[in-house]
């Protein structure tokens, strides 16, 4: 049997109620764990690393990615964005259908599980389509794309402007099991804003995006939910009112579940001001009090999960005027790193809630493999060295892009290791210690 032991580290996850110290032996053959305890004699040949003052923990995934193959492979290629996943301490991440031609069929879908085969690193799970061809006019055919393996089903990066379709995609998802998933924005209210609606862009003289626009289709989409009996995601919450939302409906029973991205809840549009690209995302940057209402909804379970919607683009794309530069930033490399640096150490977050933010919820919100440790499950696991002092550094990252808002902050804590399966990658506390 061909092993991985890790060895004297601090063995964390909140969902088995699991915090001691404690060996992992993980056998690579079946990848999965085979035992958890103290003092494990490590089997001839196996491949040991000493984890002592490192953290733990089940492998941590990202259910909101943009690998953008096919179509788009100078900004990233499933191999590349699988890379840097593993290299930002994530062993599973679902991927986006906003490629082209978008994730509309089974073809499309069991195409994304080959490459991702292929690439070897990170576990790649795909979304597929609600609509056709994401038109948002007809519904794709979610049956087959959910026996190719399409985790959850989502128009990402435009909403379901039908309520009629969106009812029937609804129904449709709950009859399959399956997860309907939202880009929650209102275009026609949103008009083709590049930032946020508020003082900030008063100031600049730039048309807004106002937080209605996420909110009123949260709104319709709860009570579309609620009437279908079925499960319903939002996207990169962003505003207060939509957590709000979001808070109400689970009160009443309704099956609606949220993530929200490490930048909502770090940054607001005071840093759009200085009109650098790299601040332009969709959902926009909001307010301080959006900032924190997003952060008391993760505390109090409103928002179930983090997600990184890491975006990549080109350099040159991102190097346009901020009123022509895409919308998006990549996260994968610096989301962990951020959070742990910025929320944890400051005692804003407590660290049992962001690993069950990474790990048991994500998986729970769409039903996928992993997020704990137990012997006999899969051989996933994070490693973090909660302590480390560095400086971010993007020309390092294993993403072909570099459009990072986070570029040059100094933080402590990083993750060191990422198992997937029980094969061993050096993560980037690692690479660039």
């Amino acid at each position: 049997m061909s092993t991985l032991l890790l060895k004297n580290g601090r063995v964390f996850d909140p969902s088995r109620k699991l915090d001691k110290t404690a060996d992992v032996l993980i056998d690579k053959t079946a990848g999965t764990v085979a035992s958890i305890g103290k003092g494990i004699k490590a089997p001839k040949g196996a491949e040991v690393v000493d984890c002592k003052g490192l953290l733990v923990c089940p492998g941590f995934l990202d259910i909101h990615v943009h690998f953008r193959e096919p179509g788009f492979t100078a900004k990233e290629t499933i191999a590349t964005g699988s890379a840097a996943a593993v290299h930002g301490g994530f062993s599973t991440v679902v991927t986006m259908p906003n490629t082209d031609p978008p994730l509309d069929n089974g073809a499309s879908i069991a195409y994304q599980y080959l490459r991702g085969e292929e690439a070897g690193k990170a576990r790649v799970f795909p979304m597929g389509c609600i609509s056709k061809g994401r038109a948002g006019q007809e519904l794709a055919s979610l049956g087959l794309l959910s026996k190719a393996g399409a985790v959850a089903f989502t128009d990402d990066g435009a909403a379901v402007p039908s309520s009629f379709i969106m009812r029937m995609a609804l129904e449709y998802a709950a009859s399959l099991g399956k997860v309907i998933v939202e880009h929650c924005e209102d275009h026609d209210l949103s008009n083709g804003a590049i930032m946020h609606e508020g003082k900030v862009s008063a100031a600049l003289g730039i048309n807004g995006y106002p937080s209605a626009a996420e909110e009123i289709v949260i709104a319709r989409d709860i009570r579309l939910a609620k009437l279908a009996n079925a499960r319903f995601h939002v996207s990169h919450i962003s505003a207060k009112g939509s957590v709000a939302l979001v808070r109400e409906a689970k009160q009443k029973g309704v099956r609606v579940t949220a993530e929200v991205s490490p930048h909502h809840l770090l940054l607001t549009d005071e840093c759009c001001r200085g009109f650098d690209p790299v601040y332009k995302m969709n959902p926009p940057l909001r307010e301080a009090s959006d900032v924190d209402a997003c952060l008391e909804g993760l505390l109090d379970g409103s928002i179930d999960c983090l997600a990184s919607d890491h975006a990549p683009h080109t350099t040159e794309e991102k190097s346009l005027e901020f009123t022509e530069a895409p919308n998006g930033i990549i996260g994968l490399e610096t989301n962990i790193a951020v959070l742990l640096a910025k929320l944890v150490h400051t005692k804003k977050l407590p660290l049992k809630r962001f690993v069950e933010a990474w790990t048991s919820a994500p998986a729970r919100v769409l039903d996928l493999p992993g997020g704990y440790l137990e012997e006999g499950g899969p051989g996933d696991v994070t490693v973090l060295d909660l302590d480390r002092e560095w400086t971010v550094d993007s020309a390092k990252f294993l993403s072909k892009s570099r459009n990072c808002p986070f570029h040059g902050w100094k933080l402590r804590g990083v993750p060191v290791y990422t198992v997937v399966g029980g094969k061993l990658f050096e993560a980037i506390g690692k690479t660039m210690a």
